[in-house]
């Protein structure tokens, strides 16, 4: 009797005897497991589904291969699927989303590149798993972002299965291909009332956005700035939701771009936030970390000040501000500051002067101004610079050298503050305080000048960083045009004292440092605004002032071009010159005299050319005076140089500039075109008439008008025929004129009157008389030139044929001697007519002829 079949087995039968098989081996499909996890007709075998990942979960204790994440990360949201009905599900899911914060593992070099998508897709999915609601998911989430983003692989070598981890930079790389960090920004809106997740999720969010840029671009691209700062004073201000958001907004600051986290902070709601937080922190903070954590938030403030459209002062921030920095200087009864406690530390010194940076940085908004109006901002900070006094520092007030940091910060804010807020300004008498303290520079005291801000680079040591910002101060105030204040500085001694702070640096070893050179320039150029246009005040200048002058304008040449800054030192000299000197007949006998005249040329001759237009221009006016042109005409430079010489040289310079070419005699090719070559992008001003105000052909005109056009020694011909283009300027000018208007004329399509075209034609023609006539003389002046030089070398060429001459009568007479010395019948022969000749009388020649074939005889015979 045949046995009866048995009975064939079902699909989980299979299904579960191959796993068997496969637990028997150690080896674990994925690929099964994910179909078991997704097959319906396994959805009842909990029990079993938990035990294949619980198999799996200690598989993989050493991470995750890279050909093994596409079915990870189906197995994590297939387990983020049945956690939410089946809570027994999460304490898997949290063991696989451990192993995700290892390294990810490697079997070949090129894993990394084959396998890359699906790498950056399973991390993609680890921060989209943020939305189950369970906390300990959200926990572990962000704990395995933290492990994964900053795990050292350095201990890990390669296993025995032939796996090894991931480096750490490609690690990196993968979360910012996979936008995490945006994901997790999103997921803030998630963590209302879950302080302890939210704190681990700024954790992450700072870690992640520690030194990674593509961080920090996908963050503020989630607006992130905007939604921490929303987050920062939830809860305890104090706690640590602030410290971390203050970090993170510090990541983003230095790592992402500043101008997305400004617009982002300068919402009102931030600025609120920002607010609230910073003066918490200033009014109930005591610790060190506290004090830290305040000048960070007012760092942020600051930057959000520098953005105009930032509602600061509608959210009252400013006016509250100017209490802080007027601090403790001044004393109020705002209940703001009247507890308010310094400890004078150095975190307390940080935030005075980032108070007083950011009043500067508010400066350019008219309403904050008036705000520093009614706050007394101008008080304090006048308060600030004033010099102190050398008495023992008491327990509340800063240090010598935190007081000289704020003293040059205070400066460095009146140098913007000042010429906006001059009612102020005047009003607590500024001109007064900064001359005080402008004297206080330059006394001889013990001040050894400790701060060390970089305010005070290059005058440490000394009183130089003080004096630098001091007359910074006074050239923005002088620079506007305000008589009053300019007046105000002249009455209380501003010239007397700024040359004595140039005689200073007169012949100091450290007057050649930039800072130095820096003081020097702009304490003449508050000379020249103070005493342009008033006779009294040049007359205050006095020849103390043009002995100073006289000797900036010996300084050597070669220190022009030094590259150091002396050639600016060397224009505002001269500006000086122009402006404090010129007018002024007293001073200018003085500078005259004492030799200013012949140091302009020299310094004329050797400048380069962009400080001749002012060189040029000083000059013409000192030519006003007779005795300047005497001096003008009588001075010698370098290789015997006149001073008609250098001009006409700088003439022809200045026409190789304008484009008008010259024959290879000097005399002008086109003569008829005198206008520059190049077009100018002003079309209202007639050419002729830019011509004069863009180069130096009318200044240099007015100075040989000044000069004379004759009896000028020392001339070529080629000066010559420069000098009479220059002698007839102003009538090219005219031609100039007349050929701009019937250009106009024609352009226009106008047609003159009969009578405007006679004027017009007889002009034309007395222009090309004038033409004409420079061109005769011009070659009458090449034709007397090639006469002297034929002449010259007629008188060469006799010069030469009577040196030859006297060669042969020196040859021929030492011949003789060789005769006579030689051959003694020559000798006695010689003898015989030397006493004929001496019988013969006065008529004899001079001396006796040898004749005959004796005569020939040579030494060597």
């Amino acid at each position: 009797m045949l046995s009866s079949a048995p009975p064939a087995r079902s699909f989980l039968q299979k299904r579960v005897v191959s796993e068997k098989k496969s637990e028997a081996v150690g080896f674990v499909d994925l690929s099964r497991v994910v179909q078991l996890l997704q097959d319906p007709h396994s959805s009842s075998l909990k029990e079993r589904q938990i035990f294949i990942l619980r198999k799996v979960v200690k598989r993989c204790q050493r991470g995750f291969l890279l050909r093994d994440l596409a079915d990870i990360c189906k197995i994590l949201n297939l387990c983020a699927e049945k956690v939410t009905d089946r809570p027994e599900y999460s304490k898997i899911l949290c063991d696989l989303l451990q192993i995700c914060g290892l390294p990810f593992l490697k079997e070949k070099v090129s894993d990394e590149t084959r396998f890359c998508a699906a790498a950056t897709d399973c991390v993609s999915q680890i921060g989209l798993l943020m939305r189950i609601p369970l906390p300990e998911v959200r926990q572990q989430i962000c704990a395995s972002v933290i492990s994964f983003y900053s795990h050292n692989t350095h201990t890990h070598t390669h296993s025995s299965d032939g796996a090894y981890p991931t480096h750490e930079h490609y690690r990196g790389l993968l979360v910012e291909r996979s936008g995490l960090a945006e994901t997790l920004v999103m997921s803030l809106a998630l963590m209302e009332n879950q302080l302890s997740i939210k704190l681990h999720l700024l954790q992450t969010l700072q870690i992640l956005s520690r030194t990674s840029e593509g961080n920090c671009r996908v963050m503020l691209r989630a607006r992130a700035a905007q939604k921490i700062c929303f987050h920062m004073s939830e809860c305890d201000p104090t706690g640590p939701v602030l410290f971390r958001c203050s970090e993170i907004l510090w990541n983003l600051l230095e790592n992402g771009s500043r101008e997305e986290l400004t617009a982002q902070l300068s919402d009102s709601a931030c600025i609120a936030s920002l607010k609230e937080a910073f003066f918490h922190q200033l009014l109930n903070g005591f610790r060190h970390y506290d004090r830290q954590l305040r000048n960070d938030l007012l760092v942020l403030l600051s930057l959000i000040a520098s953005n105009p459209s930032a509602p600061l002062i509608e959210s009252g921030f400013v006016k509250h501000l100017t209490l802080f920095v007027t601090f403790p200087e001044l004393k109020s009864h705002n209940p703001l500051v009247r507890n308010l406690k310094l400890s004078f530390n150095h975190e307390d010194f940080e935030m005075k002067k980032l108070l007083l940076n950011v009043i500067v940085v508010l400066s350019r908004d008219l309403a904050a101004l008036q705000l520093f109006k009614e706050g007394r901002v101008m008080l304090g900070l006048m308060l600030l610079i004033k010099p102190r006094s050398p008495e023992p520092r008491s327990r509340c007030s800063w240090t010598p050298g935190q007081q000289e940091e704020l003293q040059l910060q205070a400066l460095a804010c009146l140098i913007s503050l000042a010429p906006l807020m001059l009612d102020d300004y005047m009003t607590c008498q500024g001109n007064t305080l900064l001359l005080l303290l402008l004297d206080w520079c330059l006394q001889e005291d013990s001040f050894s000048g400790r701060g060390h801000s970089f305010h005070g680079s290059g005058g440490r040591g000394g009183k130089k960083a003080q004096m630098r910002y001091c007359v910074r101060v006074l050239r923005s105030v002088v620079s506007l045009d305000l008589e009053a204040l300019r007046q105000d500085l002249c009455d209380q001694g501003a010239i007397g004292q700024l040359l004595g702070v140039l005689r200073w640096f007169i012949g100091r070893p450290e007057a050649e440092d930039a800072v130095s050179l820096e003081i020097q320039i702009d304490s003449q150029f508050i000379l020249s605004v103070l005493c342009e246009g008033d006779m009294h005040k040049k007359e205050l200048f006095g020849s103390d002032g043009v002995e100073m002058l006289i000797q900036y304008l010996s300084l050597d040449t070669a220190l022009i071009f030094s590259g150091l800054g002396h050639n600016k030192l060397m224009l505002s000299t001269v500006d000086c010159v122009w402006s404090c000197v010129v007018g002024c007949f007293g001073t200018e006998d003085v500078f005259v005299a004492g030799g200013g005249v012949d140091l302009l040329l020299q310094q004329l001759q050797r400048s380069p050319t962009h400080m001749l237009i002012a060189l040029i221009g000083t000059l013409l006016e000192l030519c006003e005076s007779p005795q300047a042109v005497t001096r003008v005409q009588c001075w010698r430079g370098e290789r015997d140089v006149t001073a008609p010489q250098l001009l006409l040289q700088i003439w022809r310079s200045e026409e190789e500039e304008m484009g008008i070419t010259r024959d290879r005699h000097g005399v002008i090719a086109d003569v008829k075109r005198r206008e520059p070559a190049s077009a100018s992008s002003s079309h209202d001003v007639s050419s002729a008439v830019r011509d004069v105000l863009e180069n130096l052909c009318a200044n240099i005109y007015c100075i040989f008008w000044k000069l004379g056009f004759e009896h000028l020694s020392g001339l070529s011909a080629e000066d010559l025929v420069t000098l009479s283009i220059i002698r007839r300027y102003l009538d090219f000018k005219v031609g100039e004129v007349l050929h701009e208007v019937s250009a106009e004329l024609l352009t226009e399509g106008a047609t003159p009157v009969s009578t405007d075209e006679e004027a017009l034609k007889s002009l034309r023609q007395v222009s090309d008389d004038t033409l004409n006539n420079v061109c005769s003389l011009q070659q009458s002046i090449l034709g007397r030139q090639q006469q002297e030089e034929l002449q010259e070398e007629k008188l060469l060429y006799e010069e030469i044929g009577f040196t030859h001459k006297q060669r042969e009568i020196a040859a021929e007479a030492w011949r003789r001697y060789v005769a006579r010395t030689s051959n003694y019948s020559v000798l006695k022969e010689f003898k015989r007519l030397r006493e004929e000749w001496s019988t013969s009388g006065p008529d004899a020649p001079s001396e006796p002829a040898l004749k005959g074939p004796e005569t020939q005889h040579t030494l060597s015979d």
